[in-house]
């Protein structure tokens, strides 16, 4: 299921509008939620990149550097079509800090340095703010910007956007080619497997919204709590849960789908299993993979959504999201491309 066929939780976008015209609207700056230590064997460098994407810019250090590239850590991949601000951690276990201005690609420029205890994992951070523009808008104005109102109120359904997925959605194919018995390395084994779990939860999350029921409860509902991994339920509904739920501490969640039976029971639990078992073979491989059953939360609250006409036709946004969220599902609801 490819972006285009999802439904939007607004109705049909008010806006047409070009996204990244160029790299410079689209702009990501990484939250990590936590400074450096001051001391250790590890470089913290703060990087803007442009044009670049975010492994690229971790085996150059690491040439730079002459360190092995598993010596060199970051938490997110970034954009390639972008201006992106980022941490990159780089072992130098013995060693001084070479003269980081000298790097040698004017694309990419290292803004500050400091020393750290630790190497970056992937996944350790907190989230990503984001300045977008869109260009050559056309549409109604007035309708956007009610939107965006709505936005801002209720969030938007948190499908994994069409990165997940590869050029035309081809992922989900190449993974259903390796559960079928293709043989892949590592890495892309690791991408499939994302790609399959993302097509289960985003079905899922879909039938919600036709449902209306993508910022609200289900019987049998899994509860994720925000801003971590964990989950809890099924429970019955009341005003402590509701209290929750209308300030954003808890959102209703669908299946990153694995081996056994999901937690989710109910109106909740029937409906995941439906949409799987129209997904078997994605389903069967994730499990025959050993995939854990796990969550993820259905709605998107962006934080400190603002937006300004720039001029006629060009619309500028900014908010901040949490780690594993996508910027493009926010624009999706206001604009088509």
């Amino acid at each position: 299921m490819s972006s285009i066929e999802l439904p939007h939780a607004y109705g049909e976008p008010p806006l047409t509008a070009r996204l990244r015209a160029a790299p410079e609207d689209f702009v990501v700056e990484e939250i990590l939620g936590y400074e450096a230590d001051g001391e250790g064997e590890h470089a913290l460098l703060w990087v803007e990149k442009r044009g670049q994407n975010s492994d690229w810019v971790a085996r150059e250090l690491a040439r730079f550097a002459d360190v092995s590239p598993v010596g060199v850590g970051y938490a997110g991949s970034k954009d390639r079509h972008a201006v992106t601000r980022q941490t990159f951690s780089v072992q130098l276990a013995g060693k001084s800090d070479p003269d980081w201005s000298a790097f040698p690609h004017p694309e990419v420029k290292v803004l500050a340095a400091a020393r750290h205890k630790r190497k970056l994992k992937r996944g350790a951070l907190r989230g990503n703010r984001f300045v977008l523009v869109l260009r050559d808008v056309q549409g109604d104005r007035t309708a956007a910007e009610q939107v965006l109102r709505q936005i801002a109120a209720r969030g938007v359904p948190n499908y994994f956007g069409e990165q997940r997925f590869g050029r035309e959605g081809g992922n989900v194919a190449q993974a259903r080619s390796m559960f079928g018995g293709r043989r892949v390395d590592r890495n892309t084994r690791s991408f499939l497997l994302s790609a399959a779990r993302s097509h289960i939860f985003n079905s899922v999350l879909a039938a919600r919204v036709e449902r209306g029921a993508w910022d609200a409860p289900l019987d049998g509902e899994i509860w994720s709590l925000a801003g971590s991994r964990s989950w809890f339920g099924p429970e019955p509904f009341g005003e402590a849960l509701a209290e929750r739920l209308g300030r954003g501490d808890i959102h209703p969640s669908g299946p990153l789908w694995g081996q056994g039976e999901p937690p989710s029971a109910g109106d909740a639990g029937a409906l995941e299993r439906e949409v799987a078992a129209a997904h078997a073979d994605l389903a069967e491989g994730l499990a025959a993979a050993r995939m854990d059953q796990e969550r993820r939360a259905l709605r998107l609250l962006p934080k400190e959504l603002r937006w300004r006409w720039l001029d006629d036709d060009a619309l500028e946004l900014s908010f901040e999201l949490p780690a594993g969220a996508y910027a493009t599902v926010v624009v999706r609801e206001l604009a088509e491309s």
